[in-house]
Parts: structure tokens; sequence; C-alpha cells
């Protein structure tokens, strides 16, 4: 995540720098030096901040599970995180998940991945 689309994230979710701070467990120099790109933001930060419109979005419209919009067999499904815990829409968000038949070793391996997908994309919507 780079500091522009954090900040987009930030102005999406309507927070203040100091209220997303409290939201993340962070400081608010903190939070200023991701968007002035000082500091690189760290992957905990990362995947609460997606989590956090992930959530917010998923109240505005219904959305399609991964599953669904991948057609993946049953027996993929059946070894899936997504599918044993029925979260389609956070299966980006789940390590552990099997998307185009593998498991990806590492949260940057699986979000270079994700961004490319239509679940993550249309489920995060701000690219």
């Amino acid at each position: 995540m780079d500091r522009g689309e954090f900040s987009h994230i930030r102005g999406r979710l309507g927070k203040t720098q100091s209220q997303m701070a409290q939201l993340l467990g962070a400081s608010l120099k903190a939070v200023q030096s991701f968007e002035q790109g000082w500091r690189k933001i760290p992957t905990h930060i990362e995947r609460q901040a997606l989590f956090l419109l992930a959530q917010k979005n998923a109240r505005e419209r219904e959305h399609k599970p991964c599953w669904g919009i991948e057609q993946c067999p049953i027996e993929t499904r059946q070894k899936c995180p997504a599918w044993e815990f029925q979260c389609g829409h956070l299966c980006w968000f789940i390590n552990g998940t099997i998307c185009h038949g593998e498991v990806k070793g590492s949260w940057r391996e699986k979000m270079e991945q994700c961004r490319k997908c239509e679940v993550f994309r249309s489920m995060l919507s701000y690219q």
C-alpha cells in the first residue's frame, strides 16, 4: 500500500488523521508519516485499513462471494478458508485461501494477486 492509497482510504472512511490513528491503534504521527511517505505502512495497518473500508462498502451494497465470481470447483472450495468460514467477500483478507489453484505464501504475494482480482477491486471499490 502506498501513501496515496492510504490517504484515499482514510478519506473514504470519512476520518481525520487523528480518528484514523485511533482506529488503527497507531499514533497520529505515524498516520501523518504514512500519508507523507516518510514511513512504510506496516502490513497490519494495511490489512486493518482495507478491512474497515471493505466493511463500510459491504453495508452499502451486496457482493457475490469469491467462489461464485471465480467459479471455483467444489473440491477447491472445500479446502479454502473463505468457503469454510463463508466470507467470500473477505477472501483477500484471509491467509491460506486457494485462489487460481494455489495458496500464496506471504501477504505481499497474496496482495499482488488480489489487487488484480475482481473480488478485491469490487469489494473495496476505491481504484
